[in-house]
């Protein structure tokens, strides 16, 4: 596969503008009846076109919404689903909204695309089979950081959770799960080892650090590192990734005590109303070559098999795309506690953003 040229801002410029329309796009004949489908994704994870081309080949309207992070996806949902079809949880919620039954599962016959999918994928233990889920996109969650601004690469958590050294100029995520697991992992435990003492010791050791800390932001540390009102920031790799692409002086690390491997899925909501609409939609997200112009503008791993053949060696072998096996090994996967852990979670979050 051949890249694209870039130009910067095109990502969140053209996405941005879709969110304040409420894109409306159309999908191909051949794949469902006319209709419509209501997407709910996260900021800058669509391709330029898909949604538009998803339309024209199909026939079928999208109405394409975006949130910042899972707590404002499972919030939105949790009390009733307002109208959307289709939704991109990551891993853990998927087992959370399976415990509190707001998913509904996959016909995997209406899914002919589910063949490109690498086997390695397609039984995963918070979701066997995967009945309820199907794999989007995959990586590490990290610092970004301006190379001008720091001294040396950031490569430890103590940077963001213990140090004054960038006091103002950090950045970290919205999300009370990731930002609590990032503390456990600097202090040399494992992110799912949720007993009471460590989410005390998490919490205390945030709070502490609150004063350096310029944002909790939701989804776009990217941008705040882009415009140069924080040095560092915890983020998703690909959303880095987006703006190394628009700035040589960004970079990225996974420190050295780890951090997390994450993987988003595509699943179908309770109370969803074009469920035949939404498999279409899934299954053309599958296709080999749709998925790979995705994860080209987007530069997140993909779990597509057929679209990794399709992809360019500068792809595939980027290091903050497909992390190397040491930081595969210091880093963990997510795992739901359970609904009393997430609520002493959130209970710890709330009285961090109080502090």
């Amino acid at each position: 596969m051949t890249n694209r040229p870039r130009t910067p801002i095109s990502r969140r410029g053209f996405l941005a503008g879709s969110a304040a329309v409420g894109v409306s796009l159309t999908l191909p004949k051949a794949f469902a009846a006319d209709g419509k489908v209501n997407f709910y994704n996260w900021d800058t994870y669509i391709g330029e076109n898909t949604i538009a081309n998803f339309q024209k080949e199909s026939g079928i309207k999208v109405q394409y919404d975006l949130f910042a992070d899972n707590d404002e996806l499972f919030a939105k949902l949790k009390g009733g689903n307002p109208g959307y079809d289709l939704i991109v949880p990551t891993n853990d919620f998927v087992e959370r909204m399976l415990d509190a039954d707001m998913l509904l599962p996959l016909d995997h016959s209406k899914i002919p695309n589910i063949a490109n999918i690498d086997p390695l994928f397609m039984d995963r233990n918070f979701d066997p089979g995967r009945a309820y889920s199907l794999p989007y996109m995959w990586g590490t969650i990290g610092i970004g950081y301006r190379k001008s601004a720091v001294d040396g690469v950031p490569d430890s958590w103590s940077h963001l959770y213990t140090s004054d050294k960038y006091a103002g100029k950090i950045a970290m995520m919205s999300d009370a799960t990731t930002v609590m697991q990032m503390a456990l992992k600097h202090m040399g435990k494992s992110l799912n080892d949720w007993s009471d003492e460590n989410i005390a010791a998490a919490e205390a050791m945030i709070l502490k650090q609150k004063p350096n800390v310029a944002a909790f932001a939701g989804d776009n540390g990217q941008d705040l590192l882009l415009a140069g009102e924080v040095d560092l920031a915890m983020e998703w790799n690909g959303d880095i990734l987006q703006a190394m692409d628009e700035d040589d002086d960004i970079g990225y690390v996974v420190p050295k005590e780890g951090g997390l491997l994450w993987e988003d899925t595509l699943c179908v909501p309770k109370g969803a109303e074009n469920i035949e609409n939404a498999h279409a939609l899934i299954n053309y997200l599958l296709d080999a070559q749709v998925g790979a112009d995705i994860a080209d503008f987007v530069y997140y791993a993909t779990p597509n098999k057929a679209a990794k053949d399709l992809m360019s060696d500068d792809y595939l072998s980027n290091p903050a795309i497909f992390p190397p096996e040491s930081t595969t090994e210091s880093s963990e996967i997510s795992v739901f506690p359970g609904a009393e852990i997430t609520r002493k979670i959130e209970d710890a979050w709330t009285r961090i953003k109080a502090g």
